[in-house]
């Protein structure tokens, strides 16, 4: 083969593909200082669940409530060379009965977090949802992303991308209410939260940037401690260069957003995706609206994501007492 010929890609893998991230250790430092989280894991009884609770128990965030069958839970933490004699489990012999206990749980004042472990994503939400056993308060449920790449801490935060399929303007309102909580939360005192579209132009022909614009004046009008732009695509939310090159260099958000809400599950979902694939970066998720964070992890995610979602949900969890001053390993 000569210099100028390349190497036939790789068939297991995608030659566009990086997918190599890291837990942003500000986050989980943040996360470390509000003590632990008493997380019920809802069908604990599997490799993964396991792999990552056993992850956050190391670095000191978790203090989980295991739900599922009881053998099944031993079995995976002796696996792990894990004790755990001194937490709780209980017995649920099917997916229905383990998330009924994770409600209970929480309506009992007994836990911080709910964490989905091997159980079907219906099934759990189902139960979040029920009016009378559920956990989910008035409004709305969203899901809201914290992204960093490998070689930085600071996120970018994306709602939503995996709950609310075609959410109407009231929903995106709750959807920009939640990322300037979250960017509160780790740390950004003032965030930049842009509103997605495809052009820059509040034009009838693009419906998603109408809204956009209108979402845009609501919010500087109701939600203090931000700053909103919209519409943006996606190159003007990202790149200064490019706003400049379409005069918005005095836009504050342009070109350097901490936030981005998008119009639709679809396009959020490709974002966060292409984010993960392409660039490495790691997605901590969480879902808000409800009592308490809801952890929707999923089988794809590597364990740096798990942690990192762990620790965003114990960054927006309700008050608890002052954490125990005691040393974490490091985790993962």
């Amino acid at each position: 083969m000569t210099t100028s010929e390349s190497k036939a890609p790789d068939r297991g893998q995608h030659h566009f593909l990086d997918i190599t991230p890291r837990c942003p250790r500000e986050l989980l430092a943040r996360a470390q200082q509000m003590g632990k989280a008493r997380t019920a894991v809802i069908c604990a009884d599997a490799a993964l669940p396991m792999m990552s609770v056993e992850g956050a128990v190391r670095a000191g965030i978790c203090e989980p409530i295991l739900i599922g069958n009881r053998a099944r839970i031993e079995a995976e933490a002796a696996k792990l060379s894990w004790d755990i004699t001194p937490y709780e489990i209980i017995e649920a012999d099917s997916e229905q009965d383990a998330a009924l206990a994770g409600m209970q749980l929480v309506r009992d004042g007994r836990a911080d977090i709910v964490m989905k472990g091997q159980i079907h994503t219906d099934v759990m939400m189902k139960a979040v949802l029920n009016k009378q056993t559920g956990i989910r308060r008035d409004s709305r449920l969203v899901h809201v992303f914290h992204m960093t790449p490998p070689h930085s801490d600071h996120p970018i935060i994306l709602s939503d991308g995996a709950v609310n399929v075609a959410p109407d303007l009231e929903t995106r309102k709750l959807a920009l209410r939640a990322v300037v909580d979250v960017a509160h939360a780790v740390g950004i005192a003032k965030p930049k939260v842009a509103l997605l579209s495809a052009t820059e132009e509040p034009i009838p022909s693009v419906p998603s940037a109408q809204e956009a614009r209108e979402l845009r004046d609501w919010a500087r009008e109701n939600i203090s401690d931000a700053a909103f732009s919209g519409p943006l695509a996606l190159d003007l939310i990202l790149s200064k260069t490019a706003a400049q090159a379409k005069n918005l260099q005095n836009d504050e958000v342009a070109g350097a957003a901490d936030a981005i809400v998008v119009p639709d599950l679809v396009s959020g979902n490709v974002l966060f995706k292409a984010l993960v694939y392409f660039r490495s970066a790691c997605a901590a998720g969480v879902v808000l609206g409800g009592l308490v964070p809801i952890v929707l992890t999923s089988r794809a995610d590597p364990p740096e994501a798990r942690l990192a979602s762990l620790a965003l949900a114990s960054l927006l969890a309700p008050p608890r007492a002052e954490p125990q001053k005691e040393q974490a390993t490091a985790a993962v």
